[in-house]
């Protein structure tokens, strides 16, 4: 079974339009979650994208990235490299997505200053992504074993009928590798994306909240275009992180030679 991939697109505060309803069992909550899971995200697919860094003064850092990932059966297997600023060119992330949920997923950071590859541990990956407001954890995937899930409620966002479900980890372990203690989800109903999320962090005093501001469909698979994370302790903004998707096409001819260490190393090509 695949697992779902939390790359910076849930939120859930000031819900407007709220429908109550009847407290649905874990059951029903399980049930959407893996509809969540089971979409279609498409294959063989490449892509630009820019991290927009936004610091408590609203001073902004840039970074490039192209990125390229492709199923191996049920598993999935990414990797990215920083195209600029030019100083950390060629940085690279390469991730395997083990659809076993007994085994643990593998990340590597390959830091070309130093010309060292480093394996992100499962003690690292609460750990903040690129300096941005997603860490490692959140750039592979969950395990729908390791997580209790609750319908709490309708709703609707932007008028769209959404589910909300909170999440809650089952283990201290899985808390502690994901840097979070409970989610708050907004599933949207017609397409099974996860669309809006509030996210309490263990350490810190921290509250995430992300927003996929933008959705488009290509190829007939729905891909988020744009995220917004946003960082805060308390009403007060520490950091955001923005990401803009473009040049997204599935179904290239990608050789599984390119989801190596060894290709990850190399830089660009």
């Amino acid at each position: 079974m695949r697992k779902i991939v939390v790359t910076g697109i849930w939120i859930t505060f000031c819900l407007c339009m709220v429908v109550p309803v009847c407290m649905a069992d874990d059951e029903r909550a399980r049930q959407i979650m893996q509809q969540v899971e089971d979409r279609d995200d498409g294959d063989n697919m490449t892509s630009r994208m820019l991290m927009v860094l936004i610091d408590k003064n609203e001073k902004q850092r840039k970074k490039y990235f192209q990125s390229f990932s492709k199923d191996f059966g049920r598993d999935k297997k990414r990797i990215m490299f920083v195209k600029s600023p030019a100083p950390i060119k060629n940085t690279g992330f390469l991730t395997f997505d083990w659809d076993d949920e007994s085994r643990d997923d593998d990340q590597w950071l390959f830091l070309p200053a130093i010309g060292k590859t480093k394996r992100i541990a499962s003690s690292d990956k609460s750990s903040s992504f690129m300096g941005s407001d997603l860490n490692y954890s959140d750039m592979t995937g969950r395990n729908l074993e390791d997580y209790n899930f609750k319908l709490l409620k309708e709703s609707k966002i932007k008028g769209i009928d959404v589910w909300i479900i909170q999440s809650l980890p089952k283990t201290k372990e899985v808390e502690d590798e994901t840097g979070y203690k409970k989610s708050i989800l907004a599933v949207r109903k017609d397409n099974y994306i996860v669309v809006r999320a509030k996210m309490w962090t263990s350490e810190g005093g921290f509250t995430k909240y992300m927003d996929a501001q933008k959705l488009v469909q290509i190829d007939g698979i729905w891909v988020v275009a744009q995220n917004h994370i946003t960082k805060k302790r308390g009403k007060v903004t520490m950091h955001q992180t923005l990401l803009k998707l473009s040049n997204v096409k599935f179904n290239q001819s990608l050789d599984e030679n390119v989801f190596t260490i060894r290709r990850l190393e190399k830089g660009l090509f």
